[in-house]
């Protein structure tokens, strides 16, 4: 089965975190017996938020490699031009700006390697630029398409105007198949659309440590997450502030963003200079190494579909601490032990969690213990990638039952 990813958010040279799950994913489908082809959504214009973070040399001294295709490991990668206005209010209508060099890149795409399915990550812009290509097409073989669909484009983008509305509708109308990274997540496409359609849920994994790590003497909590307000570092340091001084723990906090330097005062009105360590931005590996030296992973964020943090840091024996009634905190607390929920922005229950957790040793270290085995029984890249592979054959079987007589023709015109 030949498979085109199609993806915005995607490692590169300029970030090699950001949409790191969608590459993963692809890898996990690779393993899982399909055959992989990537195009990757690529802005040959700086977008705003580098000029603001100051960052415009770094971003040109990349450019140049982030907007040439390359291969990683053992996938071919290829970049397709995306001009579209600033963000944000604009981000809704990108599919519209994007479906033409898309267009273009499927087509030709698929003149030189006829693939049969195209996994779009995200609603909008790349599933419906994508959609909109294969109503175009002028061939019975068209492939059929999913859309994996991971959270912002299901709770605030539809939001932002009548395009960004539009457009997420007629991609939930038209993909054979959702994909879904939390129950809520599929509760909520179904929501959304303007008729019944197939979703199906499918887990992201996580690695395991080599070996054990090695913890920190003193009890040491963690977030892996860019630095902005969702995830909620405020409120654990909130929470910090309240746990006796005898059990407060140290506080190591990995990642960058906007609220690095407001979170960097805040520790000091608060008391915590010497409790919170800020790392920057990490390669995955080395964040997941650090991460795995903490004892307890906290991230109370709201708007939190899924979460693969949680997991990544449960793979390595930390129970993880989520809000209660997000997507991926429920998933994972209701798949088995070590996830444990608190009442979102509540920042003095998560203090007495945290507490009652510290105090008891031997309760932190057997709630270690089963955060690892969850992830082992559930959340896997092998059954996140034989699970992908069996939503590809579904999403096959859906199309054809769509469009069975449909007379054929090839691919000659581009859209």
């Amino acid at each position: 089965m030949r498979v085109a990813v199609v993806a915005e958010w995607y490692p590169s040279q300029f970030d090699p975190v950001h949409g790191v799950w969608a590459h993963r994913q692809a890898l996990a489908a690779r393993d899982a017996g399909a055959e992989v082809h990537v195009l990757v959504l690529r802005r040959p214009v700086p977008p705003l938020s580098v000029l603001r973070r100051g960052e415009l040399r770094r971003w040109l001294a990349n450019a140049r490699a982030t907007l040439r295709s390359t291969t990683i490991d053992g996938l071919a990668v290829e970049a397709v031009p995306l001009v579209a206005p600033p963000r944000p209010w604009s981000y809704g209508a990108w599919g519209y700006w994007a479906a033409p060099s898309l267009a273009l890149a499927l087509t030709q795409l698929w003149r030189r390697w006829p693939f049969q399915v195209i996994h779009a990550h995200s609603l909008v812009p790349t599933g419906f630029a994508t959609s909109w290509w294969r109503r175009r097409a002028r061939t019975a073989r068209v492939p059929a398409v999913v859309a994996s669909t991971h959270g912002p484009d299901i709770i605030y983008v539809h939001r932002r105007s009548g395009l960004a509305c539009s457009a997420t509708a007629a991609t939930l109308r038209e993909v054979e198949l959702v994909l879904a990274n939390s129950t809520w997540a599929a509760e909520r496409s179904q929501q959304l659309a303007d008729r019944p359609i197939q979703t199906r849920v499918i887990h992201f994994g996580a690695d395991f440590p080599a070996a054990r790590q090695r913890r920190h003497e003193r009890v040491t909590l963690v977030t892996v997450a860019h630095l902005q307000s969702r995830k909620r570092h405020a409120v654990v340091l909130h929470a910090m502030a309240e746990i006796a001084p005898e059990l407060r723990p140290n506080y190591v906090i990995i990642g960058d963003g906007p609220g690095r330097e407001p979170l960097k005062a805040l520790a000091d009105r608060l008391g915590l200079r010497d409790k919170v360590r800020f790392l920057a931005q990490l390669p995955h590996s080395e964040a997941l190494s650090e991460a795995w030296r903490c004892h307890l992973y906290v991230m109370p964020s709201v708007e939190e579909p899924f979460g693969v943090a949680y997991i990544e840091a449960m793979a390595g024996g930390l129970p993880a601490v989520g809000s209660r009634g997000e997507g991926g905190p429920e998933d994972i607390a209701g798949a088995g032990d070590g996830m444990l929920l608190v009442e979102p922005d509540d920042h003095r229950a998560l203090a007495r969690l945290l507490e009652a957790t510290i105090a008891d040793p031997g309760r932190l270290s057997a709630l270690g213990q089963a955060a690892r085995s969850t992830v082992e029984q559930n959340f896997t890249w092998r059954h996140c990638g034989t699970a992908t592979v069996d939503a590809y054959r579904a999403a096959l079987e859906i199309a054809a039952t769509r469009c069975p007589t449909r007379p054929r023709a090839e691919i000659g015109h581009a859209p």
